[in-house]
């Protein structure tokens, strides 16, 4: 998710794999669980394959710890989390370098510009409870779906730093050598969405990412930009007293750090969800079908709000009385109008920040 993956390294040659389940069904092609012949017939399926790979899913992030473990309880399949603080792009690499082995990424958790540039690479799948997810945040053909969400946020320790009101104040002197942006724009969704928050507060849109990158630029040269990829350990030693992150990790690092604040600018809400996908050279399909299918239903959307995100189901949720209501009203309020890129915009903010976010902070 953030940006301290290591190359996924040489692949070995690819092989093809029969993918059909005892009962007959191309598991990589099944677009549904009617495919299998309903729920029963994929847990069958994905339990006899009996592993699933994912990758950067750090155990802090979005509660994903508890999720895997919930998982590998409740079906008896073994979870091998590779790389856990890779970013979004790494998960892209690992695909192509891995394609054809039993190491292959089963899933993807992606930031949007990363997934809307990789589409080619899924494989279309609705879980069993896709009419509760609104329009907005699905593909139609399935072939992606938002999972969860936040809003972008400036967290710091308020033992080091003076309380932070706006963007602004990251370019005062008492941040120097302070601020850190969880990872590298160009491959990071936590870092694109930084970028566009910094925009936004510096009279820039979701059209237009370049004030972003011009305030990134004046804060290294202030002196107060960090180079370093901060995590719940450079956090608590205190080696990036100031992250700009969702707000969903900034509840994560207090609750190991009891200074740890963390604030959404008023002046520059942004708003993003992350694209949940199954890589469509799978190599335990079923199982990767049988994740989805856990992360959309109560159970798995509830995990997910457990590590303070808003589950794409949770509106719908509520409705239905199945959200858990203590954690879900317990969700900070956000003063401002928030901003959710388009497809289209976090395209075009990606090439401009492909071209230009390495110049501006050299």
């Amino acid at each position: 998710m953030a940006t301290l993956a290591a190359a996924a390294g040489c692949a070995a040659p690819e092989e093809e794999s029969d993918t059909t389940t005892e009962s007959g069904v191309d598991a990589a092609s099944a677009q549904s669980s009617e495919d299998f012949g309903g729920m029963e017939e994929l847990v069958k399926a994905a339990e006899d394959e009996g592993e699933l790979n994912v990758i950067a899913l750090p155990p802090d992030w979005a509660n994903y710890g508890e999720v895997i473990s919930t998982f590998e309880e409740k079906y008896d399949i073994e979870v091998s989390s590779d790389q856990p603080d890779a970013a979004s792009q790494d998960e892209i690499n690992a695909a192509n370098d891995l394609k054809g082995t039993d190491r292959a990424p089963d899933v993807f958790d992606l930031g949007q510009s990363v997934a809307l540039a990789n589409t080619d690479l899924f494989a279309p799948y609705q879980v069993e409870t896709w009419d509760d997810i609104p329009d907005e945040f699905k593909d139609p053909d399935g072939t992606w779906v938002n999972d969860y969400g936040g809003y972008m946020s400036i967290g710091y320790d308020s033992s080091v730093v003076p309380d932070v009101t706006s963007v602004a104040d990251l370019m005062k002197p008492e941040f120097k050598g302070k601020v850190a942006l969880n990872g590298d724009p160009t491959q990071a969704g936590a870092a694109f969405s930084g970028v566009m928050m910094a925009a936004i507060a510096n009279g820039g849109s979701a059209d237009d990412i370049a004030p972003g990158v011009d305030f990134f630029a004046d804060l290294k040269k202030a002196g107060n930009f960090l180079t370093v990829d901060p995590d719940s350990t450079t956090i608590e030693q205190g080696t990036t007293p100031v992250v700009i992150d969702w707000d969903y990790l900034g509840a994560a690092a207090a609750a190991n750090v009891d200074t740890w604040k963390t604030v959404v600018p008023e002046e520059a809400v942004v708003a993003g969800y992350y694209f949940q996908a199954i890589n469509a050279d799978a190599p335990h399909p079923a199982a990767a079908r049988l994740w989805q299918e856990f992360l959309y239903s109560d159970e798995g959307q509830n995990l997910w709000l457990k590590g303070g995100a808003r589950p794409v189901r949770g509106e719908a949720m509520a409705e239905a009385g199945t959200i858990d209501a203590e954690l879900w009203d317990a969700l900070p309020e956000v003063t401002g109008e928030p901003v959710i890129p388009t497809d289209e915009q976090t395209v075009t903010a990606g090439e401009y920040l492909a071209a230009n976010w390495s110049k501006a902070i050299r």
